[in-house]
This record gives structure tokens, sequence and C-alpha cells, in this order.
């Protein structure tokens, strides 16, 4: 189990700080298992950027660099800002995503 604190947050909640820097924060209205599964499918598209890095596969790069945007999006990270949409363009923002992930895109 990792013993990592949670990272500082900004005052208003939008964003989190990290050695100094403001990243937007994931959207807090997200059901918890279903972040979990944008952050696992978020990893994987990781993993698969580094790998097609590695292998000079500039195909499978911008494949997985658009899984990437995918999760953070339906993360709320990038796109519309989650604290500006209404409930239901949050929700459908993740559940749309989440669906493309699951279906691989």
């Amino acid at each position: 189990m990792s013993t990592r604190e949670p990272p500082e947050k900004t005052p208003d909640g939008h964003y989190v700080v990290i050695d100094g820097r403001k990243w937007r924060a994931t959207d807090p209205s997200l059901p918890e298992e279903t972040a979990a599964r944008l952050r696992k499918h978020l990893m994987s598209a990781r993993r698969a950027v580094r790998s097609a890095t590695t292998a000079s596969d500039e195909q499978a790069e911008r494949e997985a660099r658009a899984r990437v945007q995918r999760a953070k999006v339906a993360l709320g990270e990038r796109g519309a800002p989650w604290w500006e949409q209404s409930e239901e363009e949050r929700r459908r923002r993740w559940q749309d995503g989440l669906a493309a992930l699951d279906a691989g895109d």
C-alpha cells in the first residue's frame, strides 16, 4: 500500500499542486469505481505510448496518445472545465469516455 499523501489542492478544488505546478483536478463527482476504471485505462494508454515510442511505431503512438486524451477528458482533467458543466454534462462526459475506452475506441 502506498504511503504517499494526496496532492495539495487549490482553495477552489479545481487544481492539484504537484512540485509547484498546477494540474486540473479529477472531477470530484465521478463515482469512485468509475474513476478507478478510467485511471486504469489511462495508465494502460501511457504504457502503450512508451512502448510505441520505444518501438518507433508512429501509428501506435498516435493511437495510444488518443487513448490518453480520451481518459483525461473523461476524468475531467482536460477539455471543458468540469466546474463549468452541468451535472448532466459531467455525467455524459465520463460515461461516453468510459464506453469508448471499454470498447477499445
